[in-house]
């Protein structure tokens, strides 16, 4: 493993990197391939969906389109997640729908709750440790640091400007923002209206900010990082090399395509 990792690290041009921590493991994904380690040696590889170019051009609709695919390993049937866990995740985005007919704080105060309980759900057991592992392998990927990590000698950061965390804290006071100012009347097609606009605009913010070079723009990122010191832990040894599997997983397989 150090030797393949060792092989990276003397490429110049990886593929950018995006991950999903879970209790049992830790996903990898590229644009085109994802692999999934679990905390019992076990590696489950898979191919990431192609969106047509046209869509990749189409403002706002790019957006959603990304984090679609962002999603994809963990809803697909032969992905990480089991039948069971993908209903619930199901249910727990369909649920901001039903309080479209729930006074505003009334349904701020449930949205809130659902997401916190979905926080504390996605985030249980090992998954702390496992994001920080995540986001320091893919960290290692960026600074050619791989075969370093993964024997201890170097320990790059547990935090991730691009991490999922960082978009929760972006698109709630949009979502709010755009729920205080909607003109229709509460229904369903309007309540799922403001959802799928407030996550297109915050994608949008999302992809500028990431595209930025200027300091003043990853302002935006900083609710973000502050929110990771509580989504993610330290990593040991052993959880951050779980991480740096999949993460040779998925670079085997882009370098070979």
């Amino acid at each position: 493993m150090k030797s393949a990792l060792a092989s990276f690290d003397r490429v110049q041009g990886l593929p950018r990197l995006g991950g999903m921590a879970r209790p049992d493991g830790v996903a990898i994904v590229s644009e085109r391939f994802w692999a999934f380690a679990g905390i019992d040696g076990t590696l489950r590889e898979g191919a990431m969906p192609a969106p047509r170019e046209r869509l990749r051009r189409i403002p706002l609709a790019r957006g959603l389109v990304r984090l679609g695919l962002s999603l994809s390993p963990l809803f697909r049937r032969s992905g990480i997640a089991k039948p069971r866990e993908r209903l619930l995740l199901v249910a727990a985005v369909a649920a901001p729908l039903l309080f479209a007919f729930l006074p505003h704080r009334a349904s701020l105060i449930a949205g809130l709750s659902v997401t916190l309980a979905l926080m504390l759900w996605l985030l249980r057991g090992r998954t702390l440790a496992l994001h920080g592992a995540e986001h320091r392998a893919i960290a290692a990927a960026e600074e050619r640091r791989l075969a370093k990590t993964w024997s201890g000698a170097a320990h790059p950061t547990r935090f991730a400007g691009r991490c999922g965390t960082n978009f929760a804290a972006l698109v709630f006071p949009i979502a709010a923002a755009l729920q205080r100012v909607w003109p229709f009347a509460p229904t369903v097609y309007a309540s799922a209206a403001v959802v799928i606009l407030s996550l297109a605009l915050t994608m949008e913010l999302w992809l500028a900010v990431e595209g930025s070079k200027r300091r003043l723009a990853h302002i935006f990122l900083l609710p973000g990082l502050g929110l990771q010191r509580l989504t993610t832990r330290e990593p040991r040894l052993e959880e951050t090399r779980i991480a740096l599997r999949a993460v040779e997983s998925v670079l085997k397989r882009e370098l070979a395509a």
